[in-house]
């Protein structure tokens, strides 16, 4: 299990640029490794403290077992700024769980880039999740937590980590579409900047 965990805090931090949720203005994501590939489409709404836009994003991911990777690309539109690009990628790891377990530990760490003005930013979120998946006939419920340590590099002011969790739910369906629902926070010196995002994806 420790070595799974070098790997993908490795794999994680050896990619710099890029094409879940590390991206601006949407949550991070982390629910779990994805079975094959999947697809998908986003759109999340920062509260005031991240300046009261409005972002879209679409995402793509593949998972090979307990490992998978995503990435995903949005763009912010705060209230009074210019839109911004934000590419993003993550590397999921299960370290508990499977297909007959109806409950799963994961550990995901990922990066995002955005930029303002002159000032760069590069957002770095180490999060371990914690799933379950309930059946029903047509579809299944997975509610999904994770709290994270959350690194934000500014190339003007510096690194700042603060603590961060996010959570939701997928309603997957039998034909392939997943509805998510999720929400992110994060501790941030008196600010509570926080995202509500609803989701689209597939599964072909």
């Amino acid at each position: 299990m420790v070595g799974r965990i070098l790997l993908t805090l490795g794999l994680a931090a050896s990619i710099t640029t890029a094409a879940e949720g590390q991206a601006l203005g949407m949550p991070v994501v982390n629910n779990g490794a994805p079975t094959g590939l999947t697809i998908g489409a986003d759109v999340g709404f920062p509260n005031s403290d991240y300046g009261s836009g409005t972002a879209v994003a679409g995402r793509a991911a593949i998972g090979l077992g307990f490992f998978g990777v995503s990435g995903q690309l949005s763009h912010y539109s705060p209230k009074d700024a210019d839109g911004v690009w934000s590419p993003a990628v993550a590397a999921s790891l299960r370290l508990l769980g499977g297909p007959l377990v109806p409950f799963r530990i994961m550990l995901q760490g990922g990066v995002g880039s955005w930029s303002f003005g002159n000032e760069h930013f590069t957002h770095v979120p180490l999060s371990i999740g914690f799933a379950a998946t309930i059946p029903n006939p047509a579809f299944a419920i997975k509610p999904w937590i994770a709290p994270r340590l959350d690194m934000l590099h500014s190339d003007v002011t510096g690194t700042n980590t603060e603590f961060g969790f996010s959570g939701g739910i997928d309603l997957s369906l039998i034909n392939g579409i997943t509805i998510r629902a999720a929400y992110d926070h994060v501790s941030n010196d008196g600010l509570h900047p926080s995202i509500v995002s609803l989701g689209l994806g597939f599964a072909p």
